[in-house]
């Protein structure tokens, strides 16, 4: 997925990850493009957006559902994505769940 989302009429949840890389790559843009694949076959998931440079990391994932952000937490594949994550490809990272009451797009 490229570009920005478009997402529905609010309410809706964003789920931020800003992460902090470990060097090397050791199969991490493998994972991570599998992962955005996996999620967006699951049931709530409206999108993500993605931006990284040397340092820092954002994922910002969208769902129409606390619910369907906790399915994909539990979601065993992506388990283990989490679990190499803390053990292999972050220095450190931050997640965090908003509930998106407005929005607003611009585009030419």
């Amino acid at each position: 997925m490229n570009g920005i989302v478009k997402t529905p009429e609010p309410p809706y949840y964003a789920v931020i990850f800003s992460s902090q890389r470990t060097e090397g790559d050791r199969g991490y843009g493998k994972m991570a493009e599998k992962m955005v694949e996996l999620a967006s076959q699951q049931k709530g998931f409206l999108g993500v957006e993605s931006a990284r440079d040397e340092g820092l990391g954002i994922t910002v994932s969208y769902w129409v559902s606390l619910d369907a952000i906790k399915n994909w937490k539990e979601n065993s594949a992506h388990q283990v994505a989490q679990d190499r994550g803390k053990n292999e490809w972050y220095k450190s990272f931050a997640l965090r769940v908003c509930k998106v009451e407005r929005d607003n797009f611009f585009e030419i």
